[in-house]
């Protein structure tokens, strides 16, 4: 005599379903990690990065328009117009808050560090970012620091400061 097919709870069934899901959360989260980059050690960043410095414009009827600099733009001049927002991310959560020099020229809007949920210890996965408003015509500095570029690893020189000259023009 034919067996006939074992029927499960919903409730087993609902608890099997978020099992799976969690595990391919987790397994997920696992191959994200934290990548290496050649800027140094403990930069994490997305496969296909932007440029360094990329211009977006807003929807037609909208003024705004918006700079966003990254590593790359690192030691780098930078003009901008009236009215841009400027953006900056810094892949690594070992690096401060960027900073502008001249409130009167860039004004900061927000930032902060990010950690990611899911990282290796000492790998400083996560992204410090700052946004600036280019208020007026001028020219200021947005700094960064880092002393460390990994898991009890002093950042070599050149790798622990990050600075960008950002001119505003009309």
């Amino acid at each position: 005599m034919p067996r006939s097919p074992v029927r499960m709870c919903p409730a087993r069934r609902a608890l099997r379903a978020g099992l799976a899901a969690l595990a391919a959360a987790a397994a997920t989260a696992a191959l994200g990690g934290c990548s290496s980059d050649p800027a140094g050690p403990a930069v994490s960043a997305p496969p296909s990065r932007p440029p360094a410095a990329s211009a977006s414009s807003a929807p037609s009827g909208s003024a705004t328009r918006s700079v966003v600099l990254d590593e790359r733009a690192r030691g780098t001049s930078v003009r901008v117009a009236t009215g841009t927002l400027v953006v900056v991310r810094l892949h690594s959560a070992y690096w401060s808050t960027p900073a502008g020099s001249d409130p009167r020229v860039l004004a900061p809007v927000g930032g902060g560090t990010t950690a990611a949920a899911t990282c290796p210890p000492g790998r400083g996965c996560g992204i410090s970012s700052a946004r600036f408003s280019a208020l007026r015509p001028g020219t200021a500095q947005v700094t960064a620091t880092r002393d460390s570029c990994g898991e009890a690893r002093r950042c070599p020189p050149g790798q622990g400061r990050y600075d960008v000259t950002v001119t505003v023009t009309r």
